[in-house]
């Protein structure tokens, strides 16, 4: 909504709730589309997904008026590769991307479904390689969990994402303190995000600082659980979370199905070692809830914090409630 205008591009927003993405559906999508002749389309990862879901109420004149769109973009949160794959099946002359960045410097990183699938499955989301002028490098956690490692740009280390880049904040206007917890000596920003780089010099997402789960056999990131669960025939959405007092927390995940559960419960059984299956890292439990809390710019970024003290309540002897 704001990007386009911004950069003089023709724009125009779909008939939908814009302050809840996830109620885009495929036949608002064409209209917008239609209206302007787009080529390009800009959704968050939970409006793609409501786009797929409501595919089959297109007719096949409106399908065939995708076929001038040629890139889509999604960000906001990681992108699952299934869905993208999906939607490039409605868009067909597209390439689609999945831009990373944050307010302070974006882009920052790349990546195409057709690289994606090259690259293939790992610990976190692949975001690609850092874009033209754009520098990374990754402060590693220490044996609590803090990012206290110097910058470096040494493959496969798992540690806070620092960006250096021409286009990065100058500063934050009277927010000293952010300022500076986020600002470290010569430009870099650190983002809060954790990844590491590969052997290539791709950038690897895989959670946010204040998410990592500390458990006694070392640090945890969530997105990559996160991912083995949704890959899962049945499961929609999944949070990866810890309970108990830091160092020797355990794992919960916390998940929607397809078919959303009236009140949230255990799994059953199946559905645990289902994902024990897929999961290599030992789970305390598994919770099925009607929904989980996202955020109301994008709809898809889960508030992993609040469902920790949720599932946290819940473990303890507490009763279910929302999460």
């Amino acid at each position: 909504a704001l990007y386009g205008p911004a950069l003089g591009i023709t724009s125009v927003v779909p008939d939908m709730e814009v302050t809840s993405p996830g109620t885009l559906t495929a036949t608002a999508l064409v209209g917008a589309v239609n209206a302007v002749d787009a080529t390009m389309v800009f959704a968050s990862p939970a409006a793609l997904k409501n786009i797929v879901a409501t595919a089959d109420e297109l007719t096949p004149a409106q399908r065939s008026s995708l076929g001038g769109v040629r890139r889509v973009m999604s960000a906001g949160a990681p992108v699952p590769t299934d869905l993208l794959r999906k939607v490039a099946s409605m868009v067909p002359n597209a390439d689609l991307h999945t831009p990373y960045g944050m307010t302070e410097v974006l882009p920052v990183a790349d990546i195409t479904l057709s690289e994606i699938a090259e690259v293939g499955s790992g610990n976190g989301v692949c975001v690609g390689y850092p874009v033209s002028g754009v520098e990374v490098a990754i402060s590693a956690l220490d044996e609590h969990g803090v990012a206290t490692g110097e910058l470096a740009t040494t493959a496969e280390v798992v540690g806070e994402v620092c960006i250096r880049a021409p286009h990065a904040k100058d500063e934050y206007d009277k927010l000293w303190m952010i300022e500076h917890a986020s600002a470290e000596p010569g430009g870099w920003h650190r983002s809060g995000d954790v990844g590491h780089l590969d052997d290539s010099g791709r950038l690897w997402i895989e959670g946010r600082l204040f998410h990592i789960i500390k458990t006694a056999n070392g640090t945890v990131t969530p997105v990559a659980i996160e991912h083995a669960v949704e890959s899962l025939p049945g499961f929609a959405m999944a949070a990866a979370v810890g309970v108990g007092p830091p160092g020797i927390q355990q794992v919960v995940v916390v998940a929607t199905t397809d078919e959303p559960v009236r009140r949230a419960r255990l799994a059953d059984l199946d559905q645990v070692d289902a994902v024990r299956d897929v999961v290599a890292i030992d789970m305390a439990a598994v919770l099925l809830v009607p929904s989980l809390p996202v955020d109301k710019r994008h709809n898809s970024k889960i508030d992993r914090t609040k469902v920790a003290t949720w599932a946290d309540r819940v473990l303890a002897g507490g009763r279910m409630g929302r999460a």
